[in-house]
């Protein structure tokens, strides 16, 4: 049962990740061009090519932020990673009988014995 629910979450979290893949790209290239237009602004020395350049980083990152809910995108793909480290993993519990020496009851017993003596 616990691999069914696996595998249809990791339906779920696959689907929502190729409904964001496009957003998701144009987040990193509008966060890469916004990186350019950064470096270009500190190196140029005119008046005129500094306002250029705000110009341009603010109609890029404009771009980035009508595509920051792809960041949904981002936690499916986290999710997958977690369904997939959670299908593999083959951690079984095992249960142990307490020793005679470390039985909690066998020392309430016990005590309980002396008390009433």
């Amino acid at each position: 049962m616990k691999k069914f629910l696996l595998f249809c979450a990791g339906l779920v979290a696959l689907a929502v990740l190729l409904a964001n893949l496009g957003p998701m790209i144009m987040l990193a290239v509008s966060v890469w061009l916004t990186y350019v237009i950064f470096k270009q602004f500190v190196k140029t020395t005119s008046t005129a090519g500094k306002v250029w350049w705000v110009i341009a980083g603010v109609v890029v990152v404009s771009i980035g932020v009508a595509n920051s809910f792809s960041v949904i995108g981002l936690a499916a793909l986290a999710a997958l990673y977690f369904i997939w480290k959670s299908w593999n993993s083959t951690s079984a519990v095992t249960l142990q009988k307490p020793d005679e020496d470390h039985d909690p009851f066998t020392s309430f017993e016990k005590q309980w014995a002396d008390m009433n003596r």
